[in-house]
């Protein structure tokens, strides 16, 4: 897999230099198959939630690291394995999305757009807030979108850890003390869980299924469209490319690694604007 700690040529001249290939099927197979199986676990984990939660609370929050997932479990979870564990969950898909989105810059992000259509227009309102407060995103709400923003705009890997990981220990942090505060509600509702688990347990699991069955009669689920995202990817990165060559001509600016302009030199500007 291509490093992401990689420095431009400057000695090179603008005219003459080529574009960087594309990153291969096998490299985006390495970070789409992990991603696959963290939705399948995300789905395990909601189906069988009514029993984890007070059986085996750190599974739960292990398939599962959702706010209410962590709230109700907080209680029955020693610090050090809801740290640790909670930490671990929560980032092991943001460095993924990250690297997807320094691989391929706007295709990437439009990429993202086209599958979240309902939210499209909040996705574009986050995009164009991030290019002024990436750095407080990061912190405060790392999803999939805004890691996936941060690597398309360059943003320094260092930089995107150290903030990610502050800002999920922070969250954690501060559903434990709200836990605490709220300990006698978050217990009623555990029992209400287990007093009714049989019932919880069906309807969990008839959600999920039946979620999965209507994205799958939309025409593609979760997993097919993660499946298929190198196809995808290059169909836009191709589209971009096509417009890139007929609006800035031969003169145009030279070549990103992505295949589209250069990034530009303040790391959390996004490329395009």
């Amino acid at each position: 897999m291509p490093t992401l700690d990689r420095v431009d040529d400057d000695s090179t001249n603008g005219d003459s230099e080529e574009p960087r290939k594309r990153p291969s099927r096998r490299t985006v197979t390495l970070i789409v198959a992990p991603i696959i199986i963290l939705v399948i676990c995300g789905w395990i984990g909601d189906a069988s939630a009514a029993y984890l939660v007070d059986h085996h609370p750190v599974w739960l929050i292990a398939l599962n690291a959702r706010n209410r997932n962590l709230l109700l479990v907080t209680n029955y979870v020693d610090s050090a394995p809801y740290y640790i564990v909670g930490t671990i969950r929560l980032l092991l898909s943001d460095p993924l999305f990250y690297i997807l989105g320094y691989l391929y810059g706007d295709a990437g992000v439009k990429w993202m757009e086209s599958k979240a259509p309902t939210y499209g227009k909040l996705l574009r309102s986050a995009e164009r807030f991030f290019s002024i407060a990436a750095y407080p995103l990061v912190f405060l709400a790392p999803n999939n979108f805004i890691c996936l923003f941060a690597g398309a705009a360059g943003m320094p890997l260092r930089a995107f850890f150290a903030v990610n990981v502050a800002g999920t220990v922070f969250r954690l942090w501060l559903i434990r003390r709200f836990g605490e505060a709220f300990d006698g509600p978050i217990d009623d509702v555990v029992g209400w869980i287990g007093d009714n688990r049989g019932i919880l347990l069906v309807i969990s699991i008839a959600l999920v299924l039946l979620s999965v069955a209507l994205e799958a009669k939309r025409g593609e689920t979760e997993v097919s469209a993660l499946a298929h995202l190198d196809d995808e990817l290059e169909e836009i990165d191709d589209e971009l490319d096509h417009v890139d060559d007929t609006t800035s001509g031969p003169d145009g600016p030279p070549r990103s690694p992505n295949g589209g302009a250069e990034r530009a030199p303040n790391p959390t500007e996004r490329r395009g604007d």
